[in-house]
């Protein structure tokens, strides 16, 4: 073996190295959003029943649970101010919907970069026996600070049974590189119910 190709292999395991390091350096943890372990800002609206709750996250920063006519936005930030300023505080879906109460915090080497959450968006062309409209189930991940806060995959939950894992590659593959505003939410695995009604416009 000549030098060269020493190098190149040295080179080449070097990489590989690197490169599982930063694979195997990505985690999870988890919080929740439950009405118990957060803390309500005012009283619910006696117009419409309005509330908005400020939740406990991961490296500093809160989840902030708005809902108003049905209708639910999540967002985070270092506090109310900043995580209600961000993008993903202003993006609300046309059906009515809800956000599950536990939040999985996708992060490289200990630092937090997106938030995985499973949503229920109704379905009122589909109503139950009752006449309500079933709901219909997609993760939703949203990347984080620095940098704006939004959404940057949509992955549907009923019609991909590996969501999950799913939504965490899509998290670890576009969430810190992602451009609010100017690029597009990505649809990750089949594009199911869930995801059609919650990007009609």
């Amino acid at each position: 073996m000549n030098c060269i190709t020493r190098t190149g292999l040295a080179v080449l395991m070097s990489c590989t190295g690197v490169n599982s390091a930063l694979a195997q350096s990505m985690s999870s943890t988890y919080t929740s959003t439950a009405p118990k372990d957060c803390r309500q800002v005012g009283k619910p609206s006696e117009l419409d029943g309005s509330t908005t709750r400020v939740c406990p996250g991961k490296d500093g920063l809160i989840v902030l649970i708005a809902e108003d006519d049905l209708r639910e936005v999540v967002s985070v930030g270092r506090n109310r101010k900043a995580a209600a300023d961000e993008p993903a505080a202003k993006l609300w879906f046309a059906p009515f919907n809800s956000s599950e109460t536990t939040i999985e915090w996708r992060s490289a080497a200990t630092k937090a970069f997106a938030i995985i959450q499973r949503w229920h968006i109704a379905d009122n062309s589909d109503p139950d026996k009752q006449g309500r409209p079933n709901i219909k189930a997609m993760l939703i991940v949203t990347r984080l600070p620095p940098g704006p806060v939004c959404h940057v995959a949509y992955a549907d939950a009923i019609a991909n049974p590996n969501a999950n894992e799913l939504a965490r590659k899509a998290a670890d593959n576009f969430a810190r590189s992602f451009n609010c505003g100017k690029d597009e939410v990505k649809i990750v695995g089949n594009r199911g119910r869930a995801v059609e009604l919650a990007t009609m416009r």
